[in-house]
């Protein structure tokens, strides 16, 4: 029988996070404040502690795991490693397909692998509690879990339409310990300016980030988590990628492409940097990130300085963005409806050393059955955008005869998007190209620095 599962033991748990800032090609563009200039590092001391600040900016490659934060990954890490056996002989391909399966966490996502560190690190720090936001929840339920872990209190913006499309995961959360409120709230001078423009605002993830910065910004006992985007979120996620390698080792195989879905990058690049060493030292190997068609920064956005947020409150950052004013469609992929994109993903895309693909929602969702009818795994929405894509991958190897090794992050399971599933069995979802006028419009309104 053919080998379909590496697994790792707990003492295999990565001892040290990768950052890869010190090997790349060129030094990250440093973030900007509202007049243009460099922030120093005290800039971000109301919103964060400071041992996360250091890592934001850290010149280290290797940053050591604090053992608190180990001895709870060791709730659900080392995360099994599977070849999709099944799914390669379903469509009939040479190609070798292997992915790396996050949804065994508690919150049956990637995200607590930076929820638990950002909240040992504010408990070390004094804070008492957490403001953030999620998408469609993945963020907001493992904030809520790291929170219950460490004692914290934890308030989530979750956006509005996410808030309607999962309410399971708004149980999580509150199970969990936290506070939920649809973004935009009236609570917050961000979310009243929102809705004095339009009552019915869906609510967007960089509206929502306004809402939780405010709040923590005027609290003293409060800071502010995100669970994408920033350096620090990229580093803690390197778990995974540094699993795989260990993996790889012993299944006796290495990727040619490597897959992740993208809407801040946070999981796609915790899988593919610690392999971009491997990379500059000559190893051919292709790094895919996939967006969805109807939010497509990568695709379609401008490689320039921009908020991270709506109302203008975070700092600038050089980044692909569709404008921090962009209103994405209520797909059902809610955790890729963000403007903008890492910083650090963005500069490796702008530089030719990754890849960004954007997909349509109709066919991710059919990606996403194929698999689970192989596999029988059921993913959530955003994971069926990697899926897509190495499906792909795989039926060209099926027409080129080639014997490639495609490994993806499978980054959540499906149990709480089984409403979109439905609406997809129902014939109720719709592909939508978001307009080039649309795009337009929002990045004429990026910020003009001196």
């Amino acid at each position: 029988m053919t080998k379909t599962t590496f697994l790792l033991e707990e003492s295999e748990i990565p001892t040290h996070w990768y950052n890869v800032i010190p090997d790349l090609p060129t030094p990250p563009a440093p973030p900007l404040g509202p007049d243009g200039k460099p922030i120093s590092p005290d800039a971000l001391l109301a919103i964060f502690p400071e041992a996360l600040i250091q890592q934001e900016m850290s010149p280290q490659r290797w940053i050591e795991i604090p053992e608190a934060v180990r001895e709870i990954y060791a709730l659900w890490r080392p995360a099994p490693m599977k070849r999709a056996v099944r799914l390669e002989k379903m469509l009939g391909t040479p190609a070798k397909i292997y992915y790396k399966y996050e949804g065994v966490s508690p919150a049956g996502s990637h995200k607590p692998n930076t929820a638990i560190p950002q909240a040992y690190y504010n408990k070390q720090a004094g804070i008492k509690r957490i403001a953030t936001e999620t998408g469609a929840g993945q963020w907001g339920s493992s904030m809520a879990l790291a929170g219950q872990m460490f004692g914290l209190d934890v308030r989530v913006y979750m956006v509005k339409v996410s808030y309607g499309q999962k309410p399971f995961r708004r149980s999580m959360m509150e199970t969990w310990g936290a506070e939920v409120f649809a973004s935009p709230t009236n609570m917050t001078n961000a979310g009243r300016a929102a809705l004095a423009l339009d009552p019915n605002n869906p609510g967007s993830l960089g509206l929502a980030i306004s809402e939780a910065v405010e709040e923590a910004a005027t609290n003293a006992d409060t800071n502010y988590a995100l669970g994408s985007v920033l350096n620090h979120v990229l580093l803690h996620q390197t778990v995974i990628g540094l699993e795989s390698k260990k993996q790889f080792e012993k299944a006796g195989d290495y990727p040619d492409i490597i897959i992740g879905c993208c809407g801040g990058g946070s999981n796609f690049a915790g899988t593919a940097f610690p392999f971009l060493a491997d990379k500059a030292a000559g190893k051919d190997i292709r790094l895919i990130g996939v967006e969805p068609a109807s939010c497509p920064t990568m695709t379609r956005g401008h490689y320039a300085y921009d908020y991270g947020d709506t109302a203008n409150l975070t700092p600038q950052t050089l980044m692909y963005t569709l404008g921090s004013n962009f209103m994405p469609p209520s797909i059902h992929a809610g955790g890729l409806r963000y403007h903008g994109e890492s910083a650090l993903l963005s500069q490796l895309v702008h530089e030719g050393i990754i890849e960004a693909r954007s997909v349509q929602q109709l066919a991710t969702f059919e990606a996403g059955v194929q698999f689970a009818k192989a596999e029988g795994i059921i993913p959530a929405p955003e994971s069926c955008h990697a899926i897509r894509a190495a499906i792909d991958e795989a039926l060209v190897c099926k027409e080129s005869g080639e014997e490639k090794t495609i490994f993806f992050t499978l980054s959540g399971h499906g149990h709480f998007d089984m409403a979109s599933y439905d609406k997809y069995f129902a014939g109720e979802l719709e592909d939508y190209e978001y307009p080039e006028e649309a795009i337009k419009d929002a990045l004429s309104r990026l910020p003009k620095n001196p």
